[in-house]
């Protein structure tokens, strides 16, 4: 029989810095879950996690009690290994769309869990929904036929599926306690394992339009989660990249879409292709597949099959024409040179405020809004060109989304010299 404890006892246990046992951990978890442990308790505990850190068992241990709340999924029984892909999100991260029919064109399943937005940063399911009849929640068992038969699948994680986190994510939102390394780790990994995949990649974003700012602690987070998938049994691979910068030339849904759609018939942004490529091979060897070439694979069009057969299988048409803004706002350069920085958060504040993302869990989003830039750091800018181009259904919005780029952006004079930070910072197995 488990071990009951007290919450008190371990709450003054983290806060005077001691290791919680594998006891503590499994009944503070399962009590939570169930309402045995209040809010307030739970609270407690959370910050004196984020003060005080934990070691690599304690944070093992909390995410397999994690894991333990609710039900496991299991793919075993398909034709093709499993990868996924994890991002910690950012402005114009578009990546899963491309990437996930791309790995299944290559042979390998991709079972891609996905979430809805908050806050500057895009949800895939709110941008795949702005496809006409897309649908994002589906069956256990549609899943499974879904992957045998296209290999790929993007939609809603069931609320089977670690419900100890979602309890858990809600709480540490409203506390202060978002940033604790452990609590985001554990949150992560412990979807990411029950979800049943064989394989993950990571893809830490660093900058200002991402959730860790600085290096390090992107480092630190990185190390954390392969370290929990590496003790789960999952192959697991973390890239760090820039997100000082957006991503592409688009933030918003149907925007991002469309951009998306580019890249799989052969052309977008370069950094959106050398991102969704440099996964694909993660994702392709953590799955035994390094002999498969993605670039050869995307360049032949089988990709887009792949999405074609993802959307249509969960009731969208791929060739409905997706969603545009009723209204649209240009934003011209100042002045003549060469732009040399076009901040991520900045572009992805104006978005949200244009209302691409919400302020809160239930807002509604609308598709067609958001940021399209017309120039990235390093590109020549003349006086008077479009720089930005806003669109919302409501142009009341504008005048926010304008203050939010405010300083946003940086034109130096022509000839001034410029050095790209690298797309790809880290690599950590």
């Amino acid at each position: 029989m488990a071990t009951v404890h007290d919450a008190v006892e371990v709450i003054i246990a983290k806060r005077d810095g001691a290791e919680l046992s594998d006891s503590q951990i499994d009944w503070v978890v399962d009590a939570y879950t169930n309402g045995v442990v209040a809010d307030e308790q739970m609270a407690a505990l959370a910050m004196a996690i984020l003060l005080n850190g934990m070691n690599r068992r304690e944070i093992s241990r909390w995410t397999k009690a994690m894991i333990a709340s609710g039900e496991r999924m299991d793919f075993s029984s398909l034709s093709r290994p499993t990868s996924d892909k994890h991002s910690t999100g950012g402005v114009g991260d578009k990546i899963t769309l491309p990437l996930a029919p791309l790995v299944a064109a290559c042979g390998v399943a991709v079972p891609q869990l996905s979430g809805r937005g908050l806050g500057h940063t895009g949800g895939t399911l709110d941008k795949l929904e702005s496809v006409p009849g897309w649908q994002a929640s589906l069956s256990n068992e549609a899943m499974l036929a879904q992957l045998e038969d296209v290999g790929a699948v993007i939609c809603a994680a069931g609320a089977g599926l670690a419900p100890a986190d979602k309890k858990l994510y809600a709480l540490r939102d409203v506390t202060g306690t978002v940033e604790a390394i452990p609590l985001i780790a554990s949150s992560i990994m412990s979807k990411k394992i029950a979800e049943g995949t064989g394989s993950l990649v990571l893809d830490v974003k660093v900058g200002t339009g991402a959730f860790m700012k600085d290096l390090a602690r992107a480092r630190e987070l990185a190390r954390t989660m392969v370290a929990l998938g590496t003790d789960a049994g999952v192959h697991t691979v973390a890239l760090l990249t820039d997100m000082s910068t957006p991503l592409g030339l688009t933030a918003g849904n149907a925007l991002e879409v469309r951009e998306s759609v580019e890249v799989l018939a052969g052309g977008g942004p370069a950094d959106v292709v050398e991102l969704t490529l440099a996964l694909a091979r993660e994702m392709l060897g953590g799955a035994g597949r390094s002999d498969v070439d993605p670039a050869a694979v995307l360049a032949s069009g089988k990709a887009m099959d792949a999405w074609n057969q993802m959307i249509s299988a969960q009731g969208g048409d791929p060739s409905a024409t997706l969603p545009v803004a009723r209204e649209t706002h240009v934003v011209n350069a100042p002045s003549s040179g060469v732009l040399t920085r076009l901040d991520a958060m900045a572009v992805g504040l104006a978005a949200w405020r244009l209302g691409a993302g919400r302020a809160k869990l239930g807002d509604d989003v609308q598709a067609g809004a958001g940021v399209v830039w017309h120039a990235r750091p390093g590109d020549p800018v003349t006086e008077g060109q479009p720089l930005l181009t806003l669109h919302t259904d409501e142009p009341a919005r504008f005048e926010r989304a304008l203050a939010s780029l405010d300083g946003g952006y940086d034109i130096a004079p022509a000839g001034t010299p410029f050095a790209a930070t690298p797309l790809l910072l880290d690599r950590i197995s």
